[in-house]
């Protein structure tokens, strides 16, 4: 079982490195051997029921995975939950999901026509979890969707893939604080996130957090070429609760700000 499990997050893992290429990078620089471990993976998806939150989480539950928290995000118009195998080592998914009746009409027939696209059977397919963009989109679409909602622009281009891998900070081996992670990376030249701070959360809630932004791809549309943002990196430094475990689950209010690394610079 968990050989499926691993060689899963493998093959989103080079997927995810297709279009971020700053990953890789940040891989090598922050690594010392076996010391980076993924803390969480997340996913990106609409509230249709093709393809909503339940039906990528049936992918996992299959492979040991089970639902711990819930989460929603008011202004951004998600719903979320994140889900935990027994096995700690493997990472924790984290899978968002879009009110798609909450954007207008325009925006929700774009949506519906690329849900309406998807071969059904490639939802029900492990693969569909790193299956990418499997419609057409024209630049207007992608401007059209912007307008409302990044998520949704997002989502539309990049299909179904990790829209992030998240370096576990408690595991690294030359680095104890966030702060000294997210120097590393600025003085690599790297852009960090800044909306709410540097640094989402606090030992208060339990849980740190920071990432990059997204790294600009040019991507073809039907009718043109565009640069647009692709994937990020998080890095997460988890506290341990009141019993002396370390937390597991996600602060919404940091979260509703990591969203943010794929607007546009």
């Amino acid at each position: 079982m968990s050989l499926n499990v691993e060689a899963l997050f493998k093959n989103i893992w080079q997927q995810y490195l297709s279009v971020t290429p700053s990953a890789d990078k940040i891989h090598q620089l922050l690594s010392s051997g076996d010391d980076l471990i993924n803390d969480h993976v997340a996913f990106r998806t609409f509230n249709i029921a093709k393809v909503n939150l339940e039906s990528l989480a049936e992918h996992l539950i299959e492979l040991g995975y089970k639902e711990c928290g819930q989460y929603h995000f008011e202004l951004k118009k998600l719903d979320a939950k994140h889900f935990e195998h027994s096995n700690p080592e493997l990472p924790k998914v984290f899978i968002s999901e879009l009110m798609v009746e909450k954007l207008s009409t325009e925006a929700q027939i774009i949506i519906n026509r690329i849900v309406a696209d998807i071969d059904s059977n490639l939802i029900s397919s492990n693969e569909f979890l790193y299956s990418g963009r499997t419609w057409e989109l024209s630049s207007q679409e992608y401007k059209t969707l912007l307008k409302e909602s990044e998520y949704a622009a997002w989502l539309a281009t990049w299909g179904y893939q990790a829209n992030h891998f998240t370096v576990s900070v408690n595991h690294l081996a030359q680095y104890t604080a966030l702060e000294q992670v997210n120097q590393r990376l600025k003085d690599s030249g790297f852009s960090l996130n800044t909306s709410g701070g540097e640094i989402k959360g606090n030992v208060e809630v339990m849980l740190e957090q920071s990432s990059t932004m997204a790294d600009s791809i040019e991507v073809e549309f039907t009718d043109t070429q565009l640069k647009v943002p692709s994937c990020f990196y998080e890095f997460a430094k988890r506290h341990p609760k009141p019993c002396g475990n370390l937390y597991t689950g996600f602060v919404a209010a940091s979260a509703d700000k990591i969203f943010e690394s794929t607007n546009q610079q």
